[in-house]
């Protein structure tokens, strides 16, 4: 009971829930997990507190005080593994791709190059798993994805691509705990991460989930942000029936894609679509609708995962509108499904994990040093936080610092700026509100890229000139 109070007085109350449902799928659990008025997430007591609560809630916790471990699960699990490598951003590891499914419509279908659906089809079809827990469009109205489980490849197809909306685990936890099977789970690094915990001390969990596949992952989005995107278009948010956040877009770049939406206008079921590049809220620099949890998150790349994969956001790749996947593989297993396929059914490369850093250097800045800084400003106000393996340091240039403070008040006050547009019944009113701050957000972030920029050149000029001495 202790623990549970603790819980909520801590992570919840200050706001660093991510929704996983962990908490709340423990046997004799009184929690149960609804959306909050920002649409998210968050454990609520439904029940009598008893003292029948076998598993700590703080220990599965992903953002519990002392819960930090993504470095230790890593090492037990993988770290005896023969040819194992470890990096400070990747994790441990065996070997890093990117690379593409060219069986199928798996590359069709994914956000990218397909590999992630296509690992978990090739666990069910070997007979390795029974059932792939994972993300698909949910059959209630309340909710546009939930986690369910496929038993079958076609299933498995209707839970493609990525999702940035908010989802939890409980119910689908506890079907895993009532139902024999040996399961794959695919999901958030913060996600994987609780389960692993969870499975240490839980016997069915840890007898039953036996793979885990990782999504990389810049943060998790409240519901405000699907329901933004097709206000924005036209579609009242409240008629919001389905959504695919990453339609890919013939002849742009895979990282130019498009955002489509389905739903009811006067009567009539319609279709809507647009480049995100278009649309107000998907600058993914400005963080609206994030979790606040995700600001004090150090894990990209899902190191605790057997596998992870993701967008491979580098020039030589994204060029290619049909998308190329970043690939992180740490498990033997899943390593021999690689081997067994090469140059067959997927077409993948060898890189240096240093290219998978490049390749989501962004996050890492703003999740490594970005994240330092707010520890200090946490720290500095005396206020309740997580440990991470980053230490609190205030160690940046002022402008940086800016950055970094606007982007939590970007986030922040999206979901203030948010309700105003419901009361008013107008997406303008919520243009209005933000866009003071959009302003001198992308004014002082183009100052910091311009002189970037000029640092390269000087140091290309630099390179040339003592090149050409050396000659």
């Amino acid at each position: 009971m202790n623990n549970l109070r603790e819980l909520l007085d801590t992570v919840v109350e200050n706001d660093y829930c991510i929704g996983c449902g962990i908490c709340a799928s423990l046997p004799g659990s009184p929690l149960t997990m609804k959306l909050n008025e920002e649409g998210k997430y968050e454990p609520i007591i439904t029940t009598d507190i008893g003292e029948d609560i076998k598993i700590s809630p703080l220990s599965v916790c992903p953002f519990a005080k002392d819960n930090n471990k993504e470095k230790q699960i890593g090492n037990r699990i993988f770290g005896d593994f023969p040819g194992i490598k470890y990096d400070e951003y990747s994790g441990y590891f065996l070997k890093t791709y990117a690379g593409y499914v060219k069986e199928s419509d798996y590359r069709a279908k994914g956000s990218s190059g397909g590999m992630g659906n296509w690992i978990a089809a090739q666990l069910l079809k070997n007979g390795i798993v029974d059932g792939i827990i994972h993300v698909k469009p949910s059959s209630s109205e309340d909710v546009l994805f939930e986690y369910q489980i496929s038993n079958t490849i076609d299933e498995l197809s209707k839970g493609a691509k990525s999702k940035y909306y908010p989802i939890e685990m409980s119910k689908v936890l506890q079907f895993v705990r009532e139902n024999e099977g040996k399961y794959a789970l695919i999901g958030i690094p913060c996600y994987i991460k609780g389960v692993r915990l969870l499975a240490d001390q839980d016997k069915l969990i840890n007898e039953r989930i036996k793979f885990f596949i990782g999504l990389v992952c810049g943060h998790l989005k409240s519901d405000m942000f699907a329901k933004s995107m097709a206000w924005e278009m036209g579609l009242d948010p409240e008629n919001l029936t389905e959504i695919d956040f990453r339609k890919k877009l013939e002849n742009r770049p895979a990282n130019r894609y498009g955002v489509e939406v389905k739903g009811i206008i006067e009567g009539e079921e319609v279709v809507l679509s647009s480049p995100t590049s278009e649309l107000y809220t998907t600058n993914w620099g400005h963080g609206m609708f994030k979790y606040n949890a995700c600001e004090f998150c150090d894990d990209v790349l899902a190191e605790t995962a057997d596998i992870t994969v993701g967008d491979a956001w580098l020039p030589e790749y994204s060029h290619d509108s049909k998308g190329t996947n970043v690939i992180v593989v740490r498990h033997p297993d899943i390593q021999r499904i690689i081997d067994q396929n090469m140059d067959k059914t997927i077409n993948v490369e060898e890189i240096s994990s240093e290219k998978v850093y490049q390749s989501q250097a962004g996050g890492f800045r703003h999740r490594r040093d970005g994240l330092a800084y707010r520890l200090y400003l946490k720290d500095k106000k005396n206020e309740w936080r997580p440990n991470k393996r980053v230490e609190p340091s205030d160690r940046l240039p002022a402008k940086r610092k800016k950055i970094y403070e606007l982007r939590s008040t970007l986030s922040h006050e999206s979901f203030k700026a948010y309700k105003i547009a419901e009361r008013e019944k107008d997406f303008d009113a919520f243009i209005q509100y933000m866009n003071p701050l959009v302003t001198e957000y992308n004014n002082l972030n183009q100052i910091s890229f311009i002189r970037k920029v000029f640092r390269k050149i000087k140091r290309e000029v630099v390179k040339t000139i003592k090149n050409n001495k050396d000659l």
